[in-house]
């Protein structure tokens, strides 16, 4: 891979404010979004199962993050940041071969232990943390990446190949590394009575928010029930909990009865709804709930905090046509094709695509990812 041009690392324009972000949505309006329009918007990272020449030209322009030369990739980074990290120490950016690697050095306790190539992997992942920290933490006090104005604060783990805890990140940078997140999304929703779940959308009404308007991200836009980013040392479900109180004012022990019905995953390139500069890539695990709610839990959900706006019970049509508009953040809607596709929906029989749909709801992802079983998140 030839070297990248050097790119001054100026701030970027902010982000354009929430109004702007709703009358793009009011102008898109003019074109509604088929299904398959609305999977591509977000799984819309080249896929090498469908299109092996575009992945593989458009990955050569990346650089592969590494713990070393032989180690597996654990994300894309973009040239103009990787460029910010050459010559900085515990960096190694190899252009011949494309590669950003983390580099440690090693104390050694025998002549034994020499290292023979850049990296970390002979490192804790406390110590791989605390140099991604500080990286990160100078990236955002220079100023050089309008995505980092979003510092949150919340760290995120980074997983190796079996599963192991190989760093943390915060939450805001890892779009700039390219490493892969994972969040837990969960549809509330209510079935009308026994004549009315033989209608063609079984009598569902689905409870949608709407984000708040000044939110960095997606500002304004639809979203899913319940959903949030899976910080350090939470499990899925405890994620769930935790944003459904802090969201929408439901209590845990409602929460609890939240179904667990699988994944959705897809590898997304951002644009500016998400905050900060275009073009970082996101790939991204879901982990999907259903809540089904009897008419006699009399649940009014309210916003608790000023992420969302207002919560609205939408008819399935009523969803449906907000997400041919587009008025869905990209993933949220990914979610509710899911959902569709589980509840009898969408189908062979209503959706010319519907193979290609299912599959790539369930993009199989060519990073590390986190296992399940009795592995119980470091933090």
């Amino acid at each position: 891979m030839a070297a990248p041009d050097t790119v001054d690392a100026k701030p970027l324009p902010p982000s354009p404010p929430a109004p702007q972000v709703e009358a793009k949505i009011v102008e898109d309006k003019q074109r509604l979004r088929s299904n398959l329009d609305l999977v591509n918007e977000c799984d819309n990272f080249p896929s090498p199962e469908t299109d092996l020449q575009t992945y593989n030209d458009r990955i050569a322009t990346l650089y592969s993050l590494r713990l070393s030369a032989s180690s597996p990739t654990l994300g894309y980074v973009l040239p103009f940041v990787a460029e910010t990290l050459r010559g900085v120490p515990n960096w190694v950016l190899d252009d011949d071969q494309g590669l950003l690697i983390l580099d440690l050095p090693v104390h050694p306790a025998s002549s034994a232990d020499v290292k023979t190539e850049p990296g970390s992997m002979h490192a804790t992942a406390a110590q791989r943390s605390a140099i991604i920290a500080s990286t990160t933490a100078a990236m955002r006090a220079t100023g050089a990446f309008a995505v980092l104005k979003g510092w949150r604060d919340e760290l995120y783990n980074v997983y190796g190949a079996q599963g192991e805890l190989l760093f943390e990140i915060e939450r805001a940078a890892s779009p700039l590394f390219g490493v892969v997140t994972y969040g837990a999304h969960m549809t509330a929703y209510i079935r009308g009575d026994r004549s009315v779940q033989e209608q063609e959308d079984h009598g569902i009404r689905i409870w949608v928010p709407r984000r708040a308007r000044s939110k960095q991200t997606y500002g304004g836009m639809l979203d899913n029930t319940v959903a949030g980013g899976i910080a350090v040392g939470e499990t899925p479900r405890e994620c769930l909990v935790r944003e459904a109180e802090e969201e929408a004012s439901m209590q845990p022990e409602l929460v609890k009865r939240a179904r667990p019905t699988g994944i959705v995953s897809y590898y997304h390139v951002r644009d500016k709804r998400a905050g900060g500069e275009a073009g970082l890539l996101q790939p991204e695990c879901q982990f999907v709930y259903d809540l089904e709610l009897e008419e006699e839990d009399r649940l009014e959900l309210k916003p608790s905090d000023n992420e969302v706006d207002e919560f609205t019970l939408m008819e399935v049509a009523e969803v449906k046509e907000a997400m041919a508009r587009g008025e869905f953040k990209p993933n949220c809607a990914l979610v509710l094709l899911d959902f569709f596709v589980r509840h009898g929906l969408l189908g062979f029989d209503n959706e010319d695509n519907y193979f290609e749909i299912v599959s790539r709801l369930h993009r199989q992802l060519e990073f590390p990812i986190w296992r399940g079983g009795q592995h119980r998140p470091a933090g």
